[in-house]
């Protein structure tokens, strides 16, 4: 299968990226290599001749055309998006122009490669989402996000994710384009960008500065390992029914605080300290504006159907990314200087 990724030099992009070219699969990684975007995530197989690389952005419907026409994917799996709640509360244009107008963008170009192929029933749109779409759940375990549970976003970037998810469903219905949809818990894992709370965490206690936790720390998130929503994704790409929406969790939920101390223990135990615990760096901090209680995902709709549920639990997940990060000190200190990373985002006025 020839498969076009949008967004495949960011996080889970190239994770997904890396993972298909390792099964065969042919990949085509477009890419407007913005701030979050790095080639060496997917230098593994930039050598490989199952990987291509177009330098192009969602916005740009031309480039989109020209890209489509010359690589005729049997399917775009769409993951470019802007994702950063914090810069989405201080900048939410650049949320709408690519997670909205860009989705309609790549949408429109796609149905036209499509209908010019002759609409093959084996083409496949897949739009990559979050669970943030869904809104914040009451403390209580047992209730969860299903894929029926009535969308409620919060923050600009899941505005702008809600509007995509619902940009995909309607070209479905409207076009008859054959898409799939998933939502995801929240990721971390090798290569993720050092703006998000896992690699902060780790780079911050590395550097002898305050680890900040937002409010009191008891905001719980369903934390999901890259690597094992990679292998979920291909999974509904291959074998998902068109129309169909699939939740992806991890499985693993944990509060923010509670994450925290258990990267702090790893931490100790990896690169101890001369003296104290990484602990002892805990500092709490203002909340972000609107910050969502609690996500949880109910993943009985994918296990049951596709057969998948993640491989990897939190605590084993939170190591290898602790390890990966010594060990690959190049790879982040070079994304140090970027626009905005080591300060504090979204605190609205």
């Amino acid at each position: 299968m020839k498969i076009l990724v949008t967004g495949g030099a960011g996080f889970i992009g190239s994770a997904v990226v890396r993972l298909a070219v390792s099964r065969g699969h042919h990949v085509v990684n477009l890419d407007a290599l913005t701030y979050a975007a790095c080639e060496a995530n997917v230098a593994a197989v930039a050598d490989s001749p199952l990987y291509a690389f177009e330098h192009a952005d969602i916005r740009d419907r031309e480039a989109l055309d020209r890209v489509l026409e010359a690589h005729a994917p049997d399917a775009v799996m769409h993951l470019a998006a802007e994702s950063h709640v914090d810069r989405s509360i201080d900048g939410p244009a650049d949320f709408v122009e690519t997670n909205v107008t860009g989705t309609f963008n790549l949408l429109e170009a796609v149905r036209k490669h499509w209908a010019g192929r002759g609409r093959p029933e084996a083409f496949r749109f897949h739009h990559v989402s979050t669970d943030e779409v869904y809104g914040s759940l009451p403390g209580d375990p047992s209730v969860k996000f299903t894929e029926e549970t009535a969308y409620d976003p919060r923050s600009p970037y899941s505005a702008s994710k809600a509007s995509s998810d619902h940009l995909v469903r309607a070209w479905g219905e409207t076009y008859g384009l054959p898409v799939v949809l998933t939502n995801c818990s929240n990721n971390y894992g090798p290569y993720h960008f050092p703006e998000k709370l896992v690699p902060v965490i780790i780079l911050n206690a590395l550097a002898g500065k305050e680890l900040p936790i937002y409010g009191d720390g008891s905001n719980v998130r369903d934390w999901l390992y890259v690597e094992d929503h990679a292998d979920a994704l291909l999974t509904v790409l291959e074998r998902g029914r068109v129309g169909r929406s699939y939740n992806i969790g991890g499985e693993n939920e944990m509060s923010n605080l509670d994450l925290v101390r258990t990267l702090c223990a790893i931490l100790d135990e990896t690169r101890p300290k001369a003296a104290g615990s990484y602990a002892d760096q805990i500092a709490f901090v203002a909340d972000r504006p609107g910050h969502d209680a609690r996500y949880a995902i109910d993943p009985a709709r994918i296990r049951e159907e596709l057969g998948w549920r993640p491989s990897v639990t939190v605590e084993e997940g939170l190591r290898r990314t602790v390890e990966w990060y010594l060990a690959n000190e190049a790879w982040w200190r070079a994304l140090l200087d970027r626009r905005g990373v080591g300060q504090r985002l979204g605190v609205a006025s």
